[in-house]
């Protein structure tokens, strides 16, 4: 599938190209890989191809294009194109979009629904972005808790949903009362009740879930879908395998965007001077915390005027706590995300890492102080360094356990942030350290 995406990226980058061998080059492609494709060219080229692709191709693919890159294509098409655009757009793909469309824009997409895909609109907007009453499939098949096995068996003579492995049940009001797997009604007696067949086992997810956590509820019922219900208990619709997918790869994708302080609906062709300016708030907290560190090195500057020694071995300590640090914090992070992480095993989690640390701490101080002590022939030179790495990678312990908790308590993005936090903290530490015994022990 990869050499397909090239092979059109190919396509799509040439300067002359008919709508012909652009439709043909995309037919035997799903709108993600589509999506993909056209946000790896540059702007310009991506809204002429785009002028190319057949008008019943398009609103897909829009769907799976980043924020950022759907903004700057829609920026460029008049009211008539987007009234042809979302001609046919449902709620799922309207709540998916929303967020990167001015209200002018949904307001033009609401007209064009029908009163029940409006409806489920409604429905889900007003929950937040990650909780999964926002995400909602619709179709599912539905049935009345007092109807017989054969009336069930009906349903599964139309089109069945994908991920559909269950009939769910509910009464007169709409309330979900159960579900029913497609494998019992295949053994049961035409004339018998559904309501007898409901499995005791299968649960439910509140609209108000995290879909994170909703995705992990999915993982354990092992069940391809589960049902949705409100504070009420409400049938609105399902969870499935297929939303549960979604929600890891845009998460493991965030993860890795927020790690450089970028955001992942950025786009990788957009306009110089808003790239810059999102890079350059991110460059501006780093240099900050690069100044901080630096203050606390000029601190010990006549130590480091008489032992020039310091000065070369420095980037040893700021990178042996650096990376211990980081191992710690990864570690919480994922803890965190996971749910692993509570008040009752934080103080052994902790205790943990600092034996962690303080035992790699004295084998690796072991190694460097001797290395230290052939390459500069101080015995004093290698003990300072070695005692410093044992304070700094103790501190890279401490600090990564309790850096991204303080974070996640004050509802900040701990992989977001931790890392810059986290650097600075065992930089000083490493250098305080460091200098601050060569200042006591050499000179």
């Amino acid at each position: 599938m990869h050499n397909q995406v090239a092979d059109l990226i190919e396509t799509l980058i040439q300067d002359e190209h008919s709508p012909e061998s652009i439709n043909k080059a995309i037919s035997a492609l799903t709108p993600d890989d589509v999506a993909l494709a056209l946000e790896s060219i540059p702007l310009a080229q991506r809204r002429q191809a785009w002028a190319n692709i057949k008008q019943a191709n398009r609103l897909d693919i829009l769907v799976e294009m980043r924020g950022e890159s759907r903004q700057l294509l829609l920026k460029g098409l008049d009211d008539t194109e987007i009234e042809n655009l979302f001609a046919d757009v449902d709620a799922e793909d309207l709540l998916e979009i929303t967020d990167s469309l001015p209200d002018r824009l949904v307001d033009i997409a609401l007209k064009q629904m029908d009163n029940k895909q409006r409806e489920y609109y409604q429905q889900g907007i007003v929950y937040d972005d990650d909780l999964v009453g926002r995400w909602i499939d619709h179709e599912l098949l539905i049935a009345s808790q007092s109807i017989r096995v054969s009336e069930a068996l009906r349903l599964l003579k139309k089109n069945i949903p994908d991920y559909t492995d269950m009939v769910y049940l509910v009464n007169r009001t709409g309330r979900w009362v159960g579900c029913v797997k497609f494998d019992q009604l295949f053994k049961a007696q035409d004339h018998e009740p559904v309501s007898n067949l409901i499995d005791e086992e299968c649960s439910f997810i509140h609209a108000d879930t995290e879909l994170t956590k909703a995705a992990e509820q999915l993982e354990r019922s092992a069940l391809s879908a589960l049902p949705v219900v409100d504070d009420n208990h409400i049938l609105l619709g399902r969870f499935h395998a297929g939303l549960a997918m979604e929600t890891w790869r845009l998460e493991h994708e965030a993860q890795q965007m927020s790690t450089a302080g970028l955001n992942e609906e950025s786009d990788l062709f957009a306009p110089v001077k808003r790239s810059a300016a999102t890079r350059g708030i991110w460059l501006g907290i780093n240099l900050l915390t690069a100044f901080l560190a630096s203050a606390f090195i000029g601190l010990f500057e006549a130590t480091l005027q008489q032992v020039v020694a310091l000065a070369v071995l420095m980037p040893v300590v700021a990178s042996m706590g650096g990376i211990a640090g980081s191992q710690t914090l990864t570690l919480i992070v994922r803890g965190l995300a996971l749910g692993q992480i509570t008040r009752s095993n934080l103080k052994s989690l902790l205790s943990k890492e600092l034996k962690v640390g303080g035992l790699n701490g004295i084998l690796w101080a072991i190694v460097i102080g001797v290395v230290t002590l052939w390459w500069f022939e101080s015995p004093m030179l290698g003990a300072v360094i070695g005692l410093a790495i044992i304070v700094n990678i103790f501190m890279a312990a401490l600090s990564g356990v309790l850096i991204p908790v303080i974070l996640d308590k004050l509802r900040i993005d701990p992989a977001l942030s931790g890392s810059v936090i986290l650097t600075t903290v065992t930089d000083i530490a490493g250098f305080v350290a460091f200098l601050g015994l060569g200042t006591l022990l050499l000179l």
